[in-house]
């Protein structure tokens, strides 16, 4: 009889559980059962097991074998306890001493030739590990960066089962045979799901192959209440709402906003990283996420899709993908209402909850949500001189898709008038370009960091209205034409709050002490549309 374990992750949304891996070998019928509630691509694991172990020049034991995941109550899916059970199986016939096991992490999948693959949701399977308290993981070569990224957890890479076996045994190391130059690697494939980043329409920011790198804001024409609230938005992390004729430039503001924002905390990549990895969309040889993310799914989107979920235990959607960054949805009212209303709660909450008869998963779902409109399906309504081809009750039922309830959480809407010739031929001034406006987010973000120290908040759009009520007001009689507007029913009570918000990055960005009435009613024709007398501009 023999025994022997070790130990790997298993994944519950972007969280990881630490799954203790036992091999039992008893006399009898060689046959090899793997319990403690596998899917079915972990079940296959016993074919791939069984072959690396063979193809890496062991003897497979000829023994009635047993493989317990424990606990058995967590649904464990996924190849990356392929490594694990390899080598709990190998301390079981007693290839490998079962001591040098017990405290080792082991995360990867195994071809059928021995080789190492890397799989998705590396980083938060170490994360978890650390947790737990473990010191040592062993990942495939690929992924070693993104494991190195979790500070004091020894991190061994490995490119195949052979080489593991010397290392846990004091073997020499064999050397695998280097890949050809110019061949593609099959087992960097595993690190991105077919179709994952292009179906959420995601792409980091600046990243040197994508073409957000060289989009700059001095490109955008005119739209100079456009560009203020895109400051304003990236200043404090306020939702935006881009409404206009299509041609304006609602779609070029959007794609601009995230190279403004600062970059992201080192905690903030770790959490943005660690969702990536899950969805298995992190860029190959790139093992952190530093930038802000985009993602921009198409209007066909399902609620599923947007906010998480899937067969077995639910997936990180677009809010997740979006986190700590941008979801822009384009054409806004052309997505389902029931995929709109789905995001009222990430959007105070910042996170989602995803329940399903498998179990119910908590995702990270902090984000700067623009939405962008136009008028009506014809899109030329309201334009001078051209009163398009919607009859009025086409414009409202097209207008209502956008519920209330939603656009009460939105903290700017701006409308975006059609470009002027003299605007694109660049004779009304020189534009600024991105690198100007994210310096000056910068020290605005520096000036609410350094106020809101020693608190839960970081940004002004996170602060509750009751704290910047009482705890931080405004100046004497600022918000009079606020309080004005919340008698007669044109503000809300968390319209009011939000009015506040976005009146005290508008201070920030002007680098005063506490917003003044110029400051409050500029944020309220940032969020009502209606003009308060004061120009679309910051500092003005």
């Amino acid at each position: 009889m023999g025994f022997a374990r070790t130990c790997s992750v298993a994944l519950v949304g972007v969280e990881g559980v630490v799954v203790e891996v036992q091999a039992d070998l008893e006399p009898g019928v060689a046959a090899f059962t793997l319990v403690g509630l596998p899917d079915k691509s972990l079940s296959e694991s016993r074919d791939r097991v069984r072959a690396a172990v063979v193809n890496s020049g062991d003897a497979w034991p000829q023994k009635k074998l047993t493989v317990g995941l424990s606990p058995a109550s967590v649904p464990k899916r996924g190849s990356g306890f392929d490594l694990a059970v390899a080598c709990a199986v190998l301390g079981a016939a007693e290839r490998i001493d079962p001591r040098v096991l017990a405290d080792i992490v082991m995360i990867g999948e195994l071809g059928l030739d021995g080789r190492v693959r890397p799989v998705p949701g590396v980083l938060p399977s170490v994360l978890a590990a650390a947790e737990a308290g473990y010191e040592q993981v062993v990942v495939p070569e690929h992924a070693a960066a993104e494991a190195s990224l979790v500070p004091g957890i020894s991190v061994l890479g490995v490119r195949s089962l052979r080489q593991l076996i010397a290392v846990l045994t004091d073997e020499p190391v064999p050397q695998e045979e280097p890949d050809e130059p110019g061949r593609p690697d099959p087992t960097l494939r595993a690190l991105t799901l077919p179709g994952a980043g292009l179906g959420a329409g995601l792409g980091p920011p600046g990243a040197p192959d994508d073409d957000t790198a060289i989009r700059d804001l001095a490109d955008v024409a005119g739209q100079r209440p456009g560009r203020t609230a895109l400051e304003v938005a990236a200043a404090g992390g306020h939702h935006l709402f881009l409404y206009g004729p299509p041609g304006a430039g609602k779609t070029m503001l959007a794609e601009r906003l995230p190279p403004i924002m600062p970059p992201l905390t080192r905690r903030e990549a770790l959490e943005v990283t660690a969702v990536h990895s899950v969805a298995g969309i992190l860029p190959s040889g790139r093992p952190l996420v530093d930038t802000p993310p985009y993602c921009a799914p198409h209007h066909s989107s399902t609620m599923q899709a947007l906010v998480g979920g899937g067969p077995g235990l639910p997936k990180p959607g677009a809010v997740s993908l979006a986190h700590r960054g941008v979801l822009f949805l384009d054409e806004a009212p052309e997505f389902s209402a029931k995929a709109l209303e789905a995001l009222r709660q990430p959007l105070e909450s910042g996170h989602v909850v995803v329940a399903r008869a498998a179990g119910v998963v908590r995702l990270p779902a902090s984000f700067l949500m623009v939405l962008a409109a136009n008028p009506c399906p014809c899109g030329r309504c309201r334009l001078t001189g051209d009163a398009g081809d919607c009859p009025p009750a086409i414009i409202r039922r097209y207008q209502a898709r956008l519920s209330g309830p939603l656009l009460d959480r939105v903290d700017l809407k701006v409308q975006a008038e059609p470009v002027t010739r003299a605007e694109l031929a660049g004779t009304t001034g020189p534009r600024e370009s991105t690198k100007v406006v994210a310096d000056r987010v910068r020290e605005a973000r520096d000036r609410a960091t350094a106020r809101l120290s020693g608190t839960p908040w970081t940004r002004n759009g996170e602060v509750p209205g009751h704290e910047l009520r009482t705890r931080w007001r405004a100046g004497p009689g600022a918000l009079a034409a606020a309080e004005r507007d919340l008698e007669l029913g044109l503000l809300t009570a968390r319209g009011l709050d939000r009015v506040l918000r976005v009146a005290w990055t508008v201070s920030d960005l002007a680098g005063r002490d506490r917003p003044e009435a110029v400051d409050v009613a500029l944020a309220l024709q940032l969020r009502t549309g209606v003009e308060r007398g004061v120009p679309m501009e910051i500092g003005a």
